[in-house]
């Protein structure tokens, strides 16, 4: 298991109900543990090594005695990429979740989202509520990014590599492009789950964390204090340098004690 200088975690598959493989790694722990695992899940065009290891997320939640649960969503890193927007509806994605829960062996799990991520987790507490404790929502709030994107301006990004009049989603799907990502898959992802829902059942305690200079997470504070959730702005941060930041490490390891 991947644990400060130990061996990096194997990478496992859960099949999903509708036949796509998703691959995730279960770092240090016990799954069967009085204090449930962590559930990671990264954003667009990412995968868990780049949102969550990289950034020092699994060796911190390691050290504070915490099992981890990274994944792969359908069409990132490695696991099975569709091409066509039905399979990236959101149940779908939550349905990902639940199928890597089982096949982990968590009956329960804490959640920490980034970006899109935070909308997978709500589809995954939409089908089933009882399968997670708390939710830590970051970098993200009330408005779903995709929906505000013209769909012509990303073809042409992702299918003929023409540039976008949308500043956003050159900086999102250029950096992406360089990465080797699967275009198709990320469009078909784009389409498919454009508008999904952010919404947490009342009775799953939620905390939310934005950088200061993210514009992605609009609205958050103001949805915090309609759900009653508290609230943390991370000083002079982004949407990329948030998650690197101190700061949310250990206001997200405070609330899911």
């Amino acid at each position: 298991m991947s644990q400060g200088g130990a061996a990096k975690a194997a990478t496992l598959h859960a099949e999903s109900p509708d036949g796509a493989l998703i691959a995730y790694r279960v770092h240090g722990g016990d799954m069967d543990a009085a204090v449930p695992p962590i559930l990671l899940v990264h954003g667009f065009a990412s995968n868990d090594q780049v949102t969550w290891e990289g950034t020092g997320w699994v060796s911190s939640l390691l050290a504070a005695g915490r099992a981890v649960i990274t994944l792969d969503l359908r069409g990132h890193g490695e696991s099975d990429k569709p091409v066509d927007a039905d399979s990236y509806a959101p149940e779908l994605l939550g349905a990902d979740l639940r199928s890597v829960l089982d096949s982990a062996g968590a009956e329960k799990a804490d959640a920490i989202g980034y970006s899109m991520g935070n909308r997978v987790i709500s589809a995954l507490t939409q089908l089933a509520p009882e399968r997670v404790r708390r939710v830590v929502i970051g970098g993200a709030g009330p408005r779903e990014l995709f929906a505000s994107w013209d769909l012509d301006d990303v073809r042409a990004v992702l299918l003929r590599d023409e540039p976008s009049r949308n500043r956003v989603i050159e900086q999102v799907l250029r950096p992406a492009i360089a990465a080797g990502a699967d275009r198709e898959a990320l469009l078909a992802c784009i389409e498919g789950f454009a508008g999904a829902p952010l919404s947490i059942p009342g009775d799953i305690p939620t905390f939310f964390v934005a950088g200061e200079n993210d514009p992605v997470p609009e609205g958050a504070q103001e949805l915090a204090r309609e759900w009653g959730s508290d609230f943390v702005s991370i000083p002079g941060r982004d949407h990329v340098s948030t998650l690197t930041a101190r700061a949310f490490k250990t206001a997200a390891i405070e609330f899911l004690a």
